[in-house]
Parts: structure tokens; C-alpha cells; sequence
């Protein structure tokens, strides 16, 4: 017999002993009764007698009385199955809830009920009320030689943990009113410990494959950190998981809980109930459970900032309430309660660690790819291993690139939803800029690509105290090539771009622009995707007075948004067509800026050049004159464009007159004066027809 199946049988055991001890109770309360009934009639008149005996029934002959020796060594074969190794769950419920002798048979009673068909009637006779087929209060102030007024008081065990209902219609009395065990308690009793219903809706257990996982050092040292503070049944306490990676705490919470013998589940702050009474109900329920079984709960308020922090009392008033272990999840400290808290700061891998659990994963195919994609991927330890086993278990001719495509598809759907993709076709071959800007740009793509070796390698990570970003400014007008710079940036890197509009992103209800923006630089740093802020201007133009709160969160959105672009471990660009109009301080934090100037004719020249793709049939197309026509790159791929288009209507190639009436239109549509003599063109003598 194994320990289950012995304790079942103890369980078993215990029960048949206890409910015989209840019916022996309860038949000598019925017992009393008729006794007293019957010496009622004896004092009646001697022609009344017969008539009051037929109403009663027989009393059990005399060697079937129940009688105190009979109930007290039922008694004694009670308390010894309440002895057994290991304990029933009777005695292991009344140890953890704190329930007295007392309420431990009044519990027993409403569960008798559930469990043995007779016990109704028996509590009806017993009460001498052939409608009171139900537990009270009173029988068991009756039944019991124990019994304790106190409890009666919400905050006695009983009532406290909600282990009965009281079903007490209109002015009935507390003591009369019937007693109904709770569901999740009888079946407790009976052996079934399961999480409670009313609670399976709004927790979820964390993935089991967490304590699989070995951990790096830093989160071995985290997992340290909360066990010597975690100690089930005593003092509660809050461990505060700090941090923006939730993915790393749950691995360290669960692989903690777990060296304890706790399970852990997580509760959304959105599931968190917000009125009073629901959130009271929540509480006690859980704090049973926790005590009923091995669960600690990981509060997860990730989303919570310090300006919604208002909207959050329930959180507060939660947090003072609870009595139980409790990890909170967040990413900063916000709450100061009464309780006992230990903050703990947990991050994803160290960029050495990354390159570790990446060799580790990879086995001997690692060779030189873990370092590679550990420069410029920033993944916790689950989604490496994921992506490893993604990739190994699917045919591939290049395992180097085959990672590198699933390292960036892993973070496009957080950020589809956030961002527009830009599908980067530009090459160098098709930008056209100044040699000052372009050698510019070229900086930014090697800073990018050598900046573990300078951060991490040659140690200017412990000496940078603004954060590892690269942020970079684009200025210039529409058109002057802000966008394609960025593409041909993330196609060198071999990265994907995201297009922010700050416009969107700015949200007039206070916080969302701040939570908008924080979700956005998470999903990016996974991925090393690159971001593009276009209308840099909507959040970064130069400041006012604060007049208002409006002005006020206004003032903190730009702040965060610097913060994370200088914490990003990735490239940040943003775009603006208004230079001056942007704050000067916000400037001077930017390591670079690259001035889009309006082309030049030779370098509108070198765009009319490049603008038409090689498969594009084109007849004597004067690229000289064409630089002529004072346009941005953008009118002019505009232009090639639509000329392409009039060109395939006709069935003719490109010409010089397709694209003059394509430029005149642009002008039109730029509202530009038009002068006409710029849009005439007569065919070269000699020429082709």
C-alpha cells in the first residue's frame, strides 16, 4: 500500500468512525426527547394516557439505549482514527484553519448530512421538528458537551474561511437557521483537494516546463534570494519581482515555489476583483486554498505605472488584506503597504548568458552563431530554447540564417500590433546623399553591429550612465529620403524596421501613452528590430510652461520615451520635418543627426538615374534636363511611377513625354506653380520613332 492509498484508507476509516459517533449523538438527543415526552404523558390523567402513547413512538428496548458508555467508547474509536499516520483530512483541515474541537464536530455534522442519507431525519427528530431536516446551530449546542457561543462571530474559523452557509431567510433566528457545508470542503473531506471552482476561472497554473529549464547564474541567484526568505505557514510575505521581462520572473518564481514544494498561479491585475465584497470574497478563498494546498499566487500587475497607480486602490486595499505568500509582479517598486516586502530585481539574461544558453541549446552545431545572434537578440530563456527547437526540428541548409529568420519572426506579431512593418528593399546603390551623410549613416549601421564588442567586450558598459541605446535623428523634408535611409539601415543589418507615428502612439488619457510606448520598446529589444518614429515633432517640440496636469504627463511621456530610447539595447530613429521646432534639450541627448538637405541637380540627376528599375523599357530619357525640375527624391520616384504606368497603358516604353506630363501632375498635386515651357519636350532630330 502506497502513501495515497494509505491515507485513503485512514481518511475512510476516520469517517466511518465519526459518523458513527454522530448518529450515537444524535439518536440519544431523539432519545431524550421521547423520555421526556413519555414522563410528560405519565403525568397526565389516567384516561388521557392511552391516548398520548399512540402519538409516540416505541422506545428501543433497554440493552438498545444509547447510553453515555456506548457514545463515549464510540468516542474513543474517533479519536483514535484521528491519530493515524498520515492524518485524515478532518484533523489536517482543523490544524491549518484553526478550528476548535467544537467547530470541528459542528463541521462534521453538516458534512454527515451530504454523506449519509439517514442524518436528515435523525437532525429533524432531534430537533423535535419534523421540518428541520438540516444542521443548526442549536442541535449542535445541543448534541455537543463543548459547546462555545463564540462560534457564532464572523471571525471565528466557521465563518472566517466560509466552510458553511447559512441560509437565515427574513427575521429567522441565526441559531435556527439551516447549516450547509461548502462544496470545495466536503469534498476536501472526502478526499478530493482540488483548486476551488469559484477560483479556477480567474488563476491559471504556470507552464510546468519552467522547472525544466537550467537557469543562468543571475536568476540562480534570484531563485537563492526568495528561498531563504520563502517559508510556508509563517510570516506572510510579498516578494516583489522587479523588472520588465515577464517571462524571466515566472521561471524564477516558479523554479523558487518549486524547491519549497509550492505550485504557483498567476492572476492578471485585470481578473483582480474591484468592489468590495468580491475582492474579500477572493481573499479568503485563496488564503484557504494556500493553506488547503501547496499554491503560492504570482500577482502579475506588470501594466501597472506610476500614473495608474490611482486607478489601482483595489490592488492596495488587496495587498493589505492578504495573509498569504504572494509573489507581485511589476516593474518598479509602487507599493508601500503594511506588509513585509522583499524586492527582487530580475532581468532577462546577460548578453554572456545568452550566448551560453544559446551555445548550450545548439550543442556541438553552436561553432560561432551563438555569439552572433546573442549581439543582437536580447531573448530569455524559454523563447532561445523555443527558437532552437523550432529550428533543429525543421530541414534547413543554413542553420545560421535559419535562427537569425526565427530569432525576427518571434517578435513580429507583438509588434505588427503596435507598428507598421516596412518590408526594407533599399540597398546604398539606391540612396543618393551627400558623402557626409551617407558616411553618417554607415556609422550608425557599424555602431549597431559592434556594439557588444564595444559594450560588453571592451567594458564601455560599465561606464555609460545614460543607458546603451542608439538614437539617431533624421531632419528633412518630405521626400528627401528619411525613409529609405531607415530601410537601407535595417536591409545592411539584416533587422526589421518599424514605422511609429508619435501622433498615434500619443494617447490623451493619462498613462496610455506611457504604457503604449513601453509595450512597443519591449517587443522591439526582443527582436532587435529597429524603430522608426515618424512626426518626431508631435511628442518632441519645445515645451511650455506647465499649466496644467495634462501638461504635466505630457512632460513625463517625453521623459520615458528618452528613457527607453537610451535604454534600448537597439537602434531608435526618429524622423521630423521640423528641425527647429524640436526641444534643444531633447536634441543634445541624441548620439546622432543626419541633415536630409533638398537635392541638389546632380544629385537629382543620380536619383532620375537609379529611379527606374533595370526591367523598365525606357526611350531617350534626357536625365539632365529631367534634374532640372526642382523635385525631392520622393516626387521623383512618384513620378517614374506613374510614367511607368502610362507607358504600360499605351504599350510603349517610357518616354520623355510620359514622364514630363507624370512630372506636371506631381507639381499640380504639390500645389507648385507650373511653368510650361519646363514641361514641353520635342524629339531629338534623328531620333527613333
Amino acid at each position: 500500500m502506497n502513501n495515497l492509498e494509505q491515507w485513503q484508507h485512514n481518511n475512510e476509516q476516520y469517517l466511518s468512525k465519526a459518523l458513527t459517533w454522530l448518529r450515537l449523538c444524535l439518536k440519544r438527543q431523539v432519545q431524550k426527547i421521547e423520555q421526556e415526552k413519555e414522563t410528560c404523558i405519565e403525568t397526565l390523567p389516567t384516561k388521557h394516557r392511552f391516548l398520548g402513547r399512540n402519538f409516540l413512538p416505541a422506545l428501543p428496548p433497554g440493552n438498545n439505549l444509547i447510553t453515555d458508555e456506548k457514545i463515549a467508547a464510540a468516542a474513543r474509536e474517533m479519536s483514535r482514527a484521528e491519530t493515524l499516520s498520515p492524518p485524515p483530512a478532518m484533523v489536517i483541515l482543523s490544524q491549518r484553519l484553526g478550528l476548535s474541537p467544537f467547530e470541528q464536530k459542528l463541521l462534521l455534522l453538516c458534512a454527515a448530512i451530504e454523506l449519509d442519507t439517514s442524518i436528515g431525519a435523525l437532525c429533524a427528530r432531534a430537533q423535535d421538528n419534523p421540518h428541520q431536516n438540516y444542521p443548526t446551530f442549536a442541535l449542535a449546542f445541543t448534541l455537543f458537551e463543548d459547546a462555545s457561543w463564540d462560534i457564532l462571530s464572523p471571525e471565528r474559523p466557521l465563518r472566517y474561511w466560509r466552510l458553511l452557509e447559512i441560509n437565515q431567510p427574513g427575521a429567522q433566528p441565526l441559531t435556527t437557521s439551516s447549516l450547509r457545508i461548502d462544496e470545495r470542503i466536503l469534498n476536501y473531506l472526502k478526499g478530493l483537494n482540488y483548486l476551488d471552482d469559484r477560483l479556477v476561472s480567474l488563476v491559471s497554473p504556470l507552464d510546468s516546463k519552467n522547472t525544466e529549464y537550467q537557469l543562468p547564474l543571475s536568476h540562480q541567484k534570484a531563485v537563492e534570494a526568495i528561498t531563504s526568505n520563502l517559508q510556508p505557514y509563517q510570516t506572510p510575505l510579498v516578494i516583489q519581482l522587479l523588472g520588465s521581462d515577464s517571462a524571466s520572473k515566472q521561471l524564477v518564481a516558479q523554479q523558487a515555489a518549486q524547491s519549497i514544494g509550492l505550485f504557483v498561479y498567476r492572476l492578471s491585475i485585470e481578473l483582480l476583483p474591484t468592489t468590495g465584497a468580491d475582492l474579500e470574497t477572493f481573499i479568503r478563498l485563496w488564503e484557504r486554498e494556500s493553506l488547503l494546498l501547496p499554491i503560492i499566487l504570482y500577482l502579475d500587475a506588470q501594466e501597472i505605472t506610476t500614473s495608474t497607480e490611482a486607478q489601482n486602490a483595489h490592488l492596495y486595499r488587496f495587498l493589505n488584506r492578504i495573509n498569504s505568500l504572494l509573489f507581485l509582479s511589476s516593474r518598479e517598486i509602487h507599493f508601500n503597504n503594511a506588509r513585509s516586502t522583499i524586492p527582487i530585481d530580475i532581468d532577462k539574461p546577460t548578453p554572456d548568458e545568452q550566448k551560453q544558453l544559446w551555445e548550450r541549446a545548439l550543442g556541438k552545431m553552436a561553432g560561432e552563431i551563438p555569439a552572433q545572434i546573442a549581439s543582437q537578440f536580447n531573448l530569455n530563456l524559454p523563447t532561445i530554447y523555443q527558437i532552437t527547437q523550432t529550428v533543429l526540428n525543421t530541414p534547413n541548409n543554413n542553420l545560421y540564417n535559419q535562427l537569425w529568420s526565427t530569432c525576427l519572426a518571434h517578435t513580429r506579431p507583438q509588434l505588427d500590433i503596435l507598428a507598421q512593418r516596412i518590408n526594407s528593399k533599399a540597398t546604398w546603390e539606391n540612396i543618393v546623399l551627400p558623402s557626409e551623410e551617407t558616411s553618417l549613416l554607415q556609422q550608425i549601421a557599424d555602431q549597431v553591429k559592434q556594439r557588444s564588442k564595444v559594450y560588453q567586450e571592451w567594458g564601455f558598459e560599465n561606464r555609460m550612465n545614460r543607458g546603451l541605446g542608439i538614437s539617431a535623428l533624421f531632419a528633412g523634408e518630405s521626400g528627401t529620403g528619411k525613409t529609405m535611409a531607415a530601410e537601407v539601415i535595417a536591409n545592411e543589418l539584416r533587422l526589421n524596421l518599424y514605422r511609429i507615428d508619435l501622433s498615434a502612439v500619443v494617447s490623451k488619457y493619462i498613462g496610455e501613452t506611457e504604457k503604449n510606448l513601453r509595450r512597443l520598446f519591449d517587443a522591439a529589444e526582443d527582436g532587435g528590430a529597429i524603430l522608426f518614429f515618424d512626426e518626431a515633432d508631435a511628442l518632441f517640440g519645445k515645451r511650455s510652461e506647465v499649466k496644467d496636469s495634462h501638461d504635466r504627463y505630457a512632460n513625463i511621456e517625453i521623459n520615458y520615451l528618452l528613457q527607453r530610447m537610451e535604454a534600448f539595447r537597439g537602434l531608435a530613429i526618429l524622423a521630423t520635418n521640423m528641425r527647429n521646432a524640436l526641444d534643444n534639450a531633447f536634441v543634445r541627448r541624441l548620439r546622432f543627426i543626419v541633415n536630409f538637405q533638398f537635392p541638389n541637380p546632380s544629385e537629382r540627376q543620380k536619383i532620375w538615374q537609379k529611379v527606374f528599375p533595370k526591367e523598365v523599357p525606357t526611350e531617350n530619357l534626357d536625365f539632365a534636363r529631367l534634374a532640372r525640375l526642382n523635385l525631392t527624391g520622393g516626387s521623383i520616384h512618384n513620378i517614374a511611377l506613374n510614367a511607368a504606368f502610362l507607358a504600360a497603358q499605351k504599350g510603349t516604353g517610357v518616354t520623355m513625354p510620359l514622364v514630363l506630363q507624370s512630372a506636371r501632375a506631381e507639381f499640380r498635386k504639390l500645389d507648385r506653380p507650373i511653368n510650361e515651357i519646363d514641361f514641353r519636350y520635342s524629339e531629338p532630330v534623328g531620333a527613333p520613332r
